[in-house]
């Protein structure tokens, strides 16, 4: 995989040096991804569990939190370890290791965002057809799709680190393997490169961006028509999403859809959406959804009173 290239590993620089706020670093964010593992487990189990959480939505919502931690667990883990040791190497295999998984889980998320987004919009303006449209089967096939189009995206980033020349500096400024800090260090012209990284990462996130939004505003309009009960439990919905995607994109956007140049406020911006917004989901999508707390108080129910018959 060291493709024209004389470096084999690279030394990330990560959020601090100073060696106080390294365990601070270390503390905060053991405690965040903790956090992100079980309010994404306890998600995953309550629809796997309950059998009032068998509709579209909550399937997609069930592949959301398996990606949320996964793409988070690509990341976290190792930026952890990292605020404890006194170098932090990373091989080349490694790092193109960590720019797929992390783009692959993280272009997932979006294309299951635009799934729920689709499901809402059926749900609420085509209601009589729902159970037709959104059949099971259907659902199974389009989260297939979007893990296979995830796949080709991550490949298509793997495909430009490769092409980038290594000769030299190997010091990423950065707690992670990302194509924009390592454009910083190819020992060529890194234009062509941008350009292909502004269309192919900058423009999923821009394009779904755009599509989810104008895909609510349709969905906000169309409830005028509705019973007062209907219009509160869509908008209660709705702004659940909008406030995800909203937290989601916009630092996505930040990062992939400008030229080469980084930015000191970028690590701390990517610590938002690489370890943020996976927590911030969970609580998200419970605090405002009577179903899965209802599910959840049932499920820790059921474990409680099996625990007193032992």
């Amino acid at each position: 995989m060291k493709l024209n290239n004389n470096v084999t590993e690279f030394i990330l620089l990560r959020l601090t040096q100073d060696p106080v706020r390294k365990k601070i670093v270390f503390v905060t964010f053991l405690l965040l991804y903790l956090g992100t593992l079980l309010g994404n487990f306890l998600i995953i189990t309550t629809i796997k569990t309950s059998r009032a959480l068998e509709s579209p939505m909550y399937f997609f919502l069930f592949h959301l939190s398996l990606s949320d931690t996964c793409f988070s667990t690509s990341i976290a883990p190792r930026m952890i370890m990292d605020a404890l040791l006194k170098k932090t190497a990373i091989s080349f295999n490694e790092c193109i290791v960590q720019v797929f998984s992390f783009h692959f889980f993280g272009c997932l998320e979006i294309f299951i965002l635009i799934l729920m987004a689709v499901d809402r919009y059926v749900a609420i303006c085509k209601p009589l057809h729902y159970t037709t449209i959104m059949s099971h089967r259907v659902c199974c096939v389009l989260v297939a799709v979007a893990w296979v189009g995830s796949c080709v995206h991550s490949l298509a980033q793997i495909f430009l680190a490769l092409s980038l020349p290594f000769c030299g500096p190997n010091v990423i400024d950065h707690y992670l393997c990302d194509l924009q800090p390592l454009l910083k260090l190819a020992c060529a012209d890194t234009y062509v490169t941008n350009l292909l990284l502004v269309s192919n990462s900058g423009a999923i996130c821009t394009v779904s961006f755009a599509v989810l939004m104008v895909s609510y505003v349709v969905i906000l309009h169309s409830v005028r028509n509705h019973s007062a009960e209907g219009r509160r439990k869509a908008l209660s919905t709705c702004i659940s999403h909008i406030i995800v995607v909203i937290l989601f994109f916009g630092p996505c956007i930040f990062i992939y859809t400008r030229p080469a140049t980084t930015f000191p406020m970028d690590k701390m911006i990517a610590v938002f959406y690489t370890l943020g917004t996976p927590l911030i989901n969970p609580l998200i999508y419970t605090l405002r959804n009577a179903e899965v707390k209802n599910a959840m108080r049932k499920l820790w129910s059921k474990k409680v009173i099996s625990d007193d018959k032992r």
